[in-house]
């Protein structure tokens, strides 16, 4: 199995060991630092716990709410009930021969979305740094949050000069600007812009989306095609609940106080001519949303509903005694660690989540560390159990 030997190479990378082991140690202290001093922020945990318990209870109303009102602000709902007919819909919305901008979204890692709009002749770009590094490396992103938390300096200006980038220095600041730099010009000049969501509210049909860098608010409002990839059980009821959720996952992935917090409903208009509404002003003519499946509506109703709670924070992640030495090599193709086991699970191949799920220790860090309550150690049981059945 492919994915046991990248698990051996990455634990014979000494450099992949290092820089995993400082950033795993330095956000378990930012988290704790953060939940330390804003208490208010455990509170608020429990309650998105049971706004995202309701939501997925009565997720098949949510969602044609949430189509309703995306139609109402004259933006485009669309349902994918499989990867494939994601990847089909932005396809056809975008065509072919694009200049085509990504902001970060596991949601598009999880439907092959660039490989598949780079074949049909698109030239594609991630915008968050950590993100274009990945593309770069021509890897896949080890950390929900933080793409690139393997790589060191080094690493990076090595792969950001070979991309063409103006690196002064070996500086994580001269990286960063020659990043702003190279991107820039590609965001000004794209035809369109893909997002993910932290969360779609259903009453309003609002995106939300929590962000440091600001290549989300730029890859949603300068191009004049906006793309939105939302997994269903990303709906919430209303837009404070979509809000709280944004909160807590910036909180729980020690990026306490966000820099943007991006609230998006509906393509750009102005009603400045005589109080008459017209869309297209500065920002996109056009937006659509893909509410994506891709087995989450199939899993409420078995051992795994649990996981559709997860907000995507990653602490999970970091606490994980065997994530901290893998990192993403470890859970499934796309996501990793223990959320990643059972995503993995629901979106792509139960067999190949169930044979990785042995890898687990069952010390029940990720159970205390997730915001939401997920029992993701029972979850993996879940697992390993299927794969004891297989086996008879």
């Amino acid at each position: 199995m492919r994915a046991f030997e990248e698990i051996e190479a990455a634990l014979e990378d000494e450099e992949f060991q290092s820089a995993l082991s400082k950033a795993s140690l330095g956000t378990q202290a930012k988290v704790e630092e953060v939940l330390r001093s804003r208490p208010e922020l455990l509170a608020l945990a429990e309650e998105v716990r049971e706004i995202k318990r309701a939501a997925i209870a009565r997720l098949d109303e949510l969602l044609e709410q949430a189509m309703n009102s995306l139609r109402a602000v004259r933006a485009t709902p669309h349902l994918a009930e499989t990867a494939e007919e994601a990847r089909e819909i932005v396809g056809k919305l975008i065509g072919r021969g694009k200049l085509v901008v990504l902001s970060k979204s596991m949601a598009a890692a999880e439907v092959g979305l660039r490989p598949y709009l780079e074949a049909m002749g698109n030239e594609v770009w991630e915008t968050d740094l950590g993100e274009l590094l990945i593309q770069l490396e021509g890897t896949k992103p080890m950390h929900t949050i933080t793409p690139a938390v393997h790589m060191s300096r080094r690493r990076a200006v090595e792969l950001l000069e070979k991309a063409g980038a103006k690196v002064e220095g070996e500086s994580i600041e001269s990286a960063v600007r020659a990043a702003r730099e190279f991107l820039r010009g590609k965001i000004v000049r794209a035809q369109a812009g893909i997002t993910g969501a932290n969360a779609l509210a259903a009453d309003t049909g609002a995106i939300v989306t929590v962000e440091n860098e600001s290549n989300v608010r730029l890859v949603s409002s300068l191009p004049p095609l906006h793309i939105a990839l939302v997994p269903v059980d990303k709906v919430v009821p209303t837009l404070m609940d979509a809000i709280k959720v944004a909160m807590v996952q910036s909180a729980f992935a020690g990026l306490y106080p966000p820099t943007y917090i991006n609230v998006i409903s509906g393509p750009s208009s102005t009603a400045d001519i005589e109080r008459t509404r017209v869309y297209g002003a500065q920002g996109p003519v056009e937006q659509h949303v893909v509410f994506i499946d891709n087995g989450r509506t199939a899993a409420r109703k078995g051992a795994l509903a649990e996981q559709l709670y997860c907000i995507r924070c990653g602490r999970c992640q970091y606490e994980c005694p065997v994530w901290i030495h893998t990192a993403n090599r470890w859970g499934g193709p796309v996501y990793g660690g223990p959320m990643g086991l059972v995503w993995t699970a629901i979106t792509y191949d139960a067999n190949e989540a169930a044979k990785l799920s042995f890898l687990c220790l069952g010390c029940g860090r990720c159970d205390e560390a997730c915001p939401v309550g997920i029992p993701l150690s029972r979850l993996i049981r879940e697992l390993k159990a299927y794969a004891m059945r297989d086996l008879k």
